[in-house]
């Protein structure tokens, strides 16, 4: 009896001496790269926990202000380039479109003018994940519809790409009544939907892609679905990283940013993308909202 008293003192005080330590963990997990302002909180009791907790909000202020100087940097950098870029690119429109020139002059001229255009991209590219670090989205979020969201990133997609066709479906098990809403930027969203089907635009076979929207409990699944050589798998790991780039993408130009956004954004929105090749040929993109 005496023992089994002994061991359940025991295992209280050692549950109790522990339950800091289990806090504390709790606090650090929460910490991520976009959450470097979290500071865990302190007792004030200056025991070997308390100054573990002082330690670690002083290395993640360091961490905070290296991470927001580099953010600066970029967006300055990216700021200052794209004044240049923008006259280049308005520079070479008009040298092209009103001068006389051989075809071998207007050929590399229309080269260095694709040249601009993805330098151009890429700028805008890096201001915009710097200004999702900084602003706080979710101030701004609104009731968007998905499928208003798609056929307007259709539209705006189908003026670069008038060959590009859509066969949009909502499938059988949605309900009849789903509002097919979330809360979120459509702004933002569109830059999703838009860099999706660009994607299928580039990449696809035959310009065409199958846009189904499914519905479960908890989730609105959008798949965008498209033919032509699919990704390794080695190459999947590493497809939403900023400027990595696939095989299948060598000979056509791009910054390597697209996906890499499309995922701040949809994280931005509670959201995910995951790629998967279901058939030979076949390239399926399905981005996964909460409701």
């Amino acid at each position: 009896m005496s023992t089994l008293l002994i061991g359940f003192v025991s295992y209280y005080f050692m549950g109790q001496f522990l339950k800091p330590l289990e806090d504390l963990n709790q606090e650090i997990s929460e910490v991520t790269a976009h959450k470097l302002t979290t500071q865990i909180p302190v007792r004030n009791s200056n025991d070997e926990i308390d100054v573990l907790a002082k330690s670690f909000n002083t290395m993640i202020g360091r961490l905070d202000d290296v991470f927001q100087s580099q953010k600066d940097f970029t967006a300055s950098a990216s700021h200052e380039i794209r004044t240049p870029i923008t006259r280049m690119a308005f520079q070479l429109e008009n040298l092209i479109k009103f001068g006389e020139h051989t075809p071998e002059t207007r050929s590399s001229l229309q080269q260095i003018q694709r040249d601009v255009y993805q330098l151009s991209d890429l700028t805008n590219s890096l201001l915009l994940l710097t200004k999702f670090d900084k602003e706080n989205i979710q101030s701004i979020y609104e009731e968007v519809r998905i499928d208003e969201v798609i056929f307007e990133s259709f539209e705006a997609v189908e003026k670069s790409y008038p060959k590009l066709k859509m066969d949009f479906q909502i499938s059988e098990d949605t309900s009849e009544d789903a509002l097919l809403t979330i809360k979120g930027v459509q702004s933002l969203l569109d830059i999703v939907f838009i860099n999706l089907f660009k994607n299928a635009a580039i990449y696809s076979d035959n310009m065409e892609m199958d846009v189904l929207i499914t519905e479960n409990e908890r989730h609105f699944i959008v798949d965008v679905i498209s033919r032509g050589s699919t990704i390794p798998e080695e190459e999947q790991l590493k497809l939403f990283e900023a400027f990595k780039r696939g095989k299948n993408s060598q000979n056509i130009s791009g910054s390597g940013l697209g996906l890499r956004i499309v995922k701040r954004i949809l994280e931005y929105h509670g959201a995910e993308i995951i790629y998967t090749a279901p058939a030979e040929l076949m390239n399926k993109f399905s981005v996964i909202f909460k409701k």
